[in-house]
Order: structure tokens, then C-alpha cells, then sequence
């Protein structure tokens, strides 16, 4: 059958130029319209080669997918939000018509479902298949958690970022023991929620470039000598100044070797029971400056003391004006992991 629409009449080479030029929200929109639009688009687009996908889908009413370098390209919310006294217009996904507008600002397609997880897994399986593209991000909450684990079941490449937003619900142990064990992720684990008050991690922890932690009462000294980051940031910590000075010494004598920025907030730090034992290796220094860290973002150094290790590696200890201890390696690493 003849396509009605004329672009698709277009020879290849130049087809493929118009649509490497075309917003993603608009590829996936015209992928809706015919088989042989979905067909062309997904043989003929070229990636990016710094493109990422991200899935999102904690505490916001209409979870959504996202490219880097550009936003939200189809979102999902739950079928009651639509009025019924406007058009209805379908697309099929998922094996389903399902009821679909624009967005009024972005321009991108809203799904709309009886069960926006279940959306949210179909538009998930949508885009991967249509641009070819693993997800490499995910952002979830307690109602969307399983959507972590429908990624990975359906791709080899592990998530570099998973990050879980929940102020409203506690993780459960399973689903924190998941998260830092479990779960398949390269490089960034973000736990931004309150934890069960037993909570406790028996296991050793990964391997992971970035462990940021909002409320990390459960963090002991054992799992901070288990550590192998680059950088590691540590709220509402219960760890000791003791508990510090014994993961300084640690670092001092090669433990942690990659580490780049070590952040903790304990709310009764003291810069020289961190140092206790320390202080004749350490040197004094006023204001450091800026610090900028592997993942992109700075942070001022007040004054603090260098500490030198015996292979010549340097790191400033310093306390914040917010009472955060600081350890901040030198030379600072060039490679941003965003």
C-alpha cells in the first residue's frame, strides 16, 4: 500500500538526513501515524553518540521518557485526568489502542492509562525498540519501583544511574538490599528517602563510581571500609569522628584508591578528632577554592588541612560551613561521568 504521507516517498539518503534533523518528540509522534513511518524511522535514524535515555517515574503525575540534550519525548498518566468532552484520539502501543493527546508546552505525546505503571513499562518498551537505545538512567519511587527491574530484564546493559525519590513511603529492605546489591547499575546509585530504623547493610558494597545518600543512619563503619567510589556523599550520617579518623587512616594506607570526594554530615563533626594522630602529616591550608568533582558539579573548600599519602596523593580535610566533613582528593579528575 502506497504511503499517504509524502515525506516517506522520500529516497533514502535524503530521508535519512531529514529525520537525523527532526526533534525526537516529533519522530516519535510520526512513528504513531503508519507502520512504515515506525519502520523507517527505526532503520534509518542514527543515534548520537552521547544520547541517553531516561526513565522517569517518581512522585510526579505524569511519569516520562526523556533523551539527553533534549527532554521529555512521551510521557503516561493515569486515564481519569482526560476530559471526555474532547476528541479522542488513539494510537496502538503496548497491544492496546490507547488514548493519547499533545502536550499543551512541549509538544510531546501523553499517554494515557488505567495503570500508569504499566504505561509507563509500554512507552519504556516503545522508544527502546523505536531508537534502538538502551536506557541508562532510571529515576523511580516505592509505586514504580518494579519498573527498575522490567529494565533490566529486557537489556544486557546495565543502568549507569538508578536514583530513588521517596519522602512519602520507606523502601522496604528488599527493595533497599536491591538497590545497593542487587540492582545492575555502572556507575550511580541516589537514595533520596528515609530508611527502616532497623535497617542495616550486611553485605559489602559494589563497586560504584557515585553513592549519594540523603538519610544514611545505617551507614557503618564497616560498610565505609567496604567502599571502592569516586564519589561518595553521606546525609544525616550516624558515623563518629572516631568512625572518620579510622576511614581516613583507611584511605591513607590505600583503601578506597579511587576515591575523589568524600562527603559526610553527621551533625557533630570535629575536624581534629577526624586528624587525631594525624596532625604531623597534615598541613594547614586557608581557603582553597573551588573544587570541581568527577560528576561535573563544585564545591567551595574552606580552610582545612592537606594530608599526604605515602605514594605522594594529596587530599584537603575541611569541615563546611553546613558542618559537612570533607575529604577532596587532588588533582582533581578531568573526566566528567554525566
Amino acid at each position: 500500500m502506497t504511503s499517504p504521507f509524502p515525506l516517506l516517498h522520500v529516497p533514502n539518503l535524503p530521508l535519512a538526513r531529514i529525520i537525523d534533523f527532526m526533534e525526537p518528540d516529533a519522530l516519535v509522534s510520526l512513528s504513531f501515524c503508519s507502520q512504515k513511518s515506525h519502520s523507517v524511522i527505526k532503520t534509518l535514524r542514527k543515534m548520537p553518540h552521547d544520547e541517553r535515555l531516561l526513565v522517569g517515574g517518581s512522585n510526579i503525575p505524569a511519569p516520562f521518557l526523556s533523551l539527553t540534550n533534549f527532554g521529555c519525548v512521551l510521557s503516561t498518566t493515569y486515564s481519569a485526568y482526560i476530559s471526555s468532552s474532547k476528541k479522542e484520539e488513539y494510537v496502538k502501543l503496548g497491544g492496546q489502542q490507547v488514548r493519547v493527546k499533545v502536550h499543551r508546552l512541549g509538544e510531546y505525546l501523553i499517554t494515557y492509562w488505567e495503570n500508569k505503571q504499566n504505561g509507563l513499562k509500554a512507552i519504556t518498551d516503545y522508544v527502546i525498540d523505536l531508537f534502538n537505545i538502551d536506557v541508562s538512567d532510571v529515576r523511580v519511587c516505592k509505586d514504580s519501583f518494579k519498573v527498575i527491574e522490567h529494565v533490566n530484564s529486557r537489556q544486557k546493559t546495565p543502568l549507569e544511574k538508578v536514583v530513588y525519590v521517596d519522602w512519602n513511603v520507606i523502601p522496604s529492605e528488599d527493595e533497599m538490599n536491591y538497590i545497593l546489591r542487587d540492582c545492575p547499575c555502572s556507575s550511580q546509585i541516589c537514595i533520596y528517602s528515609k530508611a527502616l530504623p532497623d535497617f542495616r547493610f550486611s553485605n559489602n558494597f559494589r563497586r560504584i563510581d557515585c553513592l549519594d545518600i540523603s538519610n544514611s543512619k545505617w551507614v557503618t563503619i564497616d560498610n565505609l571500609l567496604s567502599m571502592d567510589g569516586i564519589d561518595i556523599h553521606l546525609e544525616n550520617a550516624s558515623i563518629t569522628n572516631s568512625d572518620l579518623n579510622v576511614f581516613l587512616r583507611h584511605w591513607l594506607s590505600g583503601g578506597c584508591p579511587r576515591l575523589k570526594l568524600f562527603c559526610a554530615r553527621t551533625g557533630s563533626e570535629d575536624i581534629f578528632q577526624v586528624l587525631a594522630g594525624l596532625l604531623d602529616n597534615a598541613v594547614l591550608v586557608e581557603d582553597r577554592g573551588d573544587y570541581t568533582c568527577p560528576f561535573g558539579y563544585r564545591t567551595t573548600l574552606t580552610s582545612g588541612f592537606d594530608i599526604r599519602r605515602a605514594d605522594g596523593v594529596t587530599a584537603t580535610v575541611c569541615k563546611q560551613g553546613n558542618g559537612t566533613l570533607v575529604i577532596a582528593v587532588w588533582p582533581e579528575t578531568t573526566y566528567n561521568y554525566n
